[in-house]
């Protein structure tokens, strides 16, 4: 009878919880869903301003054009170095900036409050001062390895692919770090310490009560940190446009920078378009599994 009862209450706040978010859902359909649509109708079309100004329906011939494109699948590739590479560093620099503001010690709250400075400056701000740290004559970076008898003469660290490469992610590390820890301190302060000291009470040393308390305990707050993280550094715009501009070569060119190129630069609207699509969709299966996988550590952690 107590369930009888109590179905149609859980039906009635099923309907007005429906009825408050209808218009987010709404206004997210506009904002999102109608860009998305309208770039897949425009991908079925060859529209290059600079050579035809009527568009002409030609079917998945872009994706085709694609398939066989050399620097579409190297800017793809450049994108999973970097954003692998980034995510990576920043999660384990994260993770040990957030045990160490999870202390007590004196002039916590001032160190937690610089600590999170360079995630809220503007990131081309950053990407020009970063630029400027690894300038080959100028830079800051070159004189401190000169002065330690390193290196002998500066080196031109956004000149050579490989280096341009890690002064980017360096960049983004430093950047986006903070933020992580943030989440991770978020997470770290939901923890009881009861559970520490029942732990330690049988003998568990400092890194078993890490790997069989926190990370079992945090693994949501990293999988969500890891998917805001995957999805900014796969979609990097201003960072690298601003310290190499995708080069040199394209070594650094991103497939968001070779969106704008195609599009701002050779006015091709339709592969651009097409560009937009895969890129989402990528996106969207990454969200998928992390989403997942979110799931699954919420099932598996005691007490979620």
């Amino acid at each position: 009878m107590q369930s009888t009862k109590s179905d149609p209450i859980q039906a009635r706040e099923r309907r007005t919880g429906w009825l408050l978010i209808t218009p987010a859902i709404l206004v997210l359909l506009l904002v999102y869903g109608y860009p998305i649509l309208r770039s897949f109708w425009l991908s079925l079309f060859t529209r290059n301003l600079g050579t035809k100004l009527e568009p002409v329906f030609t079917g998945l011939d872009n994706y085709a054009r694609m398939a066989g494109d050399s620097r579409f699948w190297q800017t793809l590739w450049n994108t999973t170095v970097f954003t692998s590479a980034s995510v990576i560093i920043e999660l384990v620099l994260g993770m040990a900036i957030a045990l160490i503001l999870n202390q007590a010690f004196r002039g916590r709250s001032i160190v937690r409050t610089i600590a999170i400075l360079p995630w809220a400056l503007p990131t081309a701000l950053i990407g020009l001062a970063w630029a400027w740290i690894f300038n080959d004559q100028f830079g800051v970076w070159n004189d401190i390895l000169m002065r330690l008898g390193i290196i002998e003469q500066g080196i031109n660290w956004l000149g050579m692919p490989t280096t341009a490469m890690m002064t980017v992610i360096a960049a983004d590390v430093w950047k986006t770090t903070p933020f992580i820890s943030i989440l991770l301190l978020a997470g770290l302060q939901s923890i009881s310490q009861d559970l520490y000291e029942a732990y330690a009470i049988d003998g568990a040393t400092p890194w078993q009560s890490f790997t069989k308390i926190t990370l079992p305990l945090l693994m949501p707050q990293i999988l969500i940190a890891l998917l805001f993280r995957f999805a900014q550094a796969f979609g990097i715009f201003d960072l690298i446009q601003v310290m190499t501009g995708g080069g040199p070569g394209g070594a650094t060119e991103v497939v968001s920078l070779y969106i704008y190129s195609t599009v701002m630069r050779y006015l091709d609207f339709g592969y651009g378009a097409a560009l937009v699509v895969v890129t989402f969709l990528l996106l969207v299966t990454a969200v998928a599994i992390a989403s997942f996988l979110l799931s699954k550590s919420r099932t598996n952690v005691p007490g979620i």
